[in-house]
C-alpha cells in the first residue's frame, strides 16, 4: 500500500512540474535557443570541426612514418637462362634458379615534403578556414534569433486577440442579461434576445479559432527555441512597450555578418585558384627506408642458419622530384574554374552589399509608418470604446437599436484587433531595423 501510495506521489509531483508554467521573455526565449537549437548546436560543431580540417591540412607538412611486413613464399623459382661465357663455358647456356622458396620483410619507411606549393598555401588557408567558421556560427546565432523574435512577437498578437475577444464576450453577456430582463418583462423582442444569443456563439467560434491559432503559434515558437512542446509558457506583457527610436547614420554594411561572410569565402576561393596554380610548381620530398629481410628454403620465422636461413638488414635515402611539363591542360582548366568562382563571389558581394542597405531603409519607412499606425489605431480604439458606451447607455434608454449596439461592438473589436496589429508591424519592422544595423545581439541584453 505504501509503495502505491509513494508511486502516486511521484507521478502527480512529476506531472506537475510538466505541467509548470514558465514565464518567457524575449531575451529568455533567445537565450534558451541558442543553447538548445539544433542550428546553433551545429554550428558550433563545425567550429570544431574546422579544427580538425586544419590539423588534417598540417599534417601533410609532417613527417609522414610508416611500418611494413610481408611473408612471400614462392613454389616455383624463375629460371634465368645465363651465356656460359660469362663463366668461362663458352658456347653453353646455363639455366640457374635466382632466389628462395621463402622469404621476409619487415622495415619502416619515411616520406618528408621538403617543397610543395600546394602545402604551404593549404597552410596559409588554415586560419582563414577557422575564421569562415567561427564567422558562419556568428551569421547562424543571428538567422535563430531574427527566427525567435519574429514568432515571439506573433504568439503576442495571438493572445491579443484573444483578450480582445475574451473581454468582447463578456460585454457582450452583460447586453444579454439587460436585454434578457427586458424581454421577461414584455419589453423586448424575441428577436432582439436571439440575435444576441447568436452573437454569443459566433464571439465562442472566433474565440476557439483564435485559441488555436495561439497554441499552434505558441508550438512553433517552442520548436524554434528548442523546448519540449508540452511546456507551457507565458509572455509578459511589459514586452511589448513601443519606444522611440533614433535614426543615425547609415550603419556600415562592412561590419555585417552576412558581408564578412562573403568576404572570408572570397579569400578561401583566393587560397583555391592559388592552390590549383601550384600544379605548375615542382616538388620535392625525402624518402628514407630501413627494412631487415630473411631468406631461405624454409620459413624464415624462427629459421637459423644451420637451416639455410639468414637475415640481412638493408635501408636506402633518397630525393625525389617531380617536375610537372605537360598535364594535358587540364591545370590551366583547374585554375580558370576557380577564376570564375572568385568572379561570383565577387558578384554575390556586390548584391549583398545593396541588399543590405535596402533592409535599413526599408526597415526606417516601415517603423516610421508603424509608430504613426499605431498613434491612429489607439486614438481610434479608444473612441470606439466611448462610442459603444454611448450606444450602450441609448439602448439601455431606449434611444438606439439593437443593430447599432452590435455595430459598436464590432467596431471595437476591429479597431483593437488594428491596433494588436499594428504593434506588430511595428516589433518585426525594429527587429529588422535592428538587424540592419548588425546589433540583433543587444535583444540578449536588454
Amino acid at each position: 500500500m505504501k509503495k502505491i501510495v509513494l508511486i502516486a506521489f511521484l507521478t502527480f509531483a512529476i506531472t506537475a512540474k510538466s505541467q509548470e508554467i514558465k514565464s518567457l521573455t524575449l531575451k529568455d526565449a533567445i537565450t534558451y535557443a541558442l543553447e538548445n537549437k539544433a542550428d546553433a548546436k551545429k554550428a558550433k560543431l563545425e567550429v570544431e570541426n574546422s579544427e580538425y580540417q586544419i590539423q588534417e591540412v598540417r599534417s601533410r607538412a609532417l613527417p609522414q612514418i610508416s611500418a611494413n611486413g610481408g611473408l612471400t613464399y614462392n613454389p616455383v623459382l624463375q629460371t634465368t637462362v645465363i651465356d656460359g661465357a660469362n663463366f668461362g663455358q663458352p658456347g653453353t647456356t646455363i639455366q640457374a634458379n635466382f632466389g628462395q622458396k621463402w622469404s621476409s620483410v619487415a622495415g619502416v619507411s619515411l616520406t618528408q615534403t621538403l617543397f610543395d606549393q600546394s602545402v604551404f598555401t593549404g597552410l596559409k588557408a588554415a586560419k582563414s578556414t577557422r575564421e569562415f567558421y567561427q564567422i558562419n556560427e556568428q551569421l547562424t546565432e543571428e538567422q535563430v534569433i531574427e527566427r525567435v523574435a519574429n514568432n515571439y512577437y506573433q504568439v503576442y498578437v495571438q493572445r491579443q486577440k484573444l483578450n480582445v475577444l475574451d473581454s468582447t464576450f463578456v460585454n457582450t453577456n452583460k447586453v444579454k442579461n439587460i436585454i434578457k430582463g427586458q424581454f421577461d418583462n414584455g419589453l423586448a423582442k424575441k428577436i432582439d434576445l436571439d440575435r444576441i444569443l447568436v452573437k454569443i456563439s459566433n464571439i465562442n467560434t472566433q474565440r476557439q479559432q483564435v485559441l488555436n491559432a495561439v497554441q499552434l503559434q505558441e508550438n512553433a515558437l517552442k520548436f524554434y527555441i528548442g523546448m519540449p512542446i508540452e511546456t507551457k509558457i507565458v509572455i509578459p506583457q511589459s514586452q511589448f512597450e513601443i519606444t522611440p527610436v533614433a535614426f543615425s547614420e547609415v550603419p556600415n554594411t562592412a561590419n555585417r555578418t552576412e558581408y564578412l561572410l562573403l568576404k572570408k569565402q572570397e579569400q578561401l576561393l583566393e587560397f583555391q585558384k592559388k592552390a590549383n596554380e601550384a600544379a605548375y610548381y615542382p616538388t620535392l620530398s625525402l624518402t628514407a627506408g630501413y627494412n631487415y629481410i630473411g631468406q631461405g628454403p624454409e620459413m624464415p620465422w624462427g629459421g637459423k642458419p644451420e637451416d639455410g636461413v639468414y637475415w640481412s638488414d638493408f635501408s636506402a635515402i633518397g630525393l625525389n622530384l617531380k617536375v610537372p611539363i605537360f598535364t594535358g591542360f587540364g591545370t590551366r582548366a583547374k585554375v580558370r574554374q576557380a577564376d570564375v568562382q572568385l568572379r561570383s563571389v565577387k558578384e554575390d558581394i556586390n548584391d549583398t552589399k545593396l541588399g543590405l542597405d535596402l533592409a535599413y531603409e526599408n526597415a526606417k519607412i516601415q517603423i516610421d509608418n508603424s509608430v504613426i499606425t499605431i498613434s491612429n489605431q489607439k486614438e481610434n480604439a479608444q473612441l470606439a470604446q466611448d462610442v459603444l458606451n454611448n450606444t450602450r447607455n441609448n439602448y439601455i434608454q431606449g434611444l438606439a437599436s439593437l443593430t447599432d449596439l452590435l455595430d459598436a461592438e464590432n467596431a471595437l473589436t476591429e479597431a483593437q484587433n488594428n491596433y494588436t496589429s499594428a504593434i506588430l508591424d511595428y516589433k518585426l519592422a525594429e527587429i529588422q531595423l535592428i538587424k540592419s544595423k548588425g546589433e540583433l545581439k543587444t535583444l540578449i541584453n536588454n
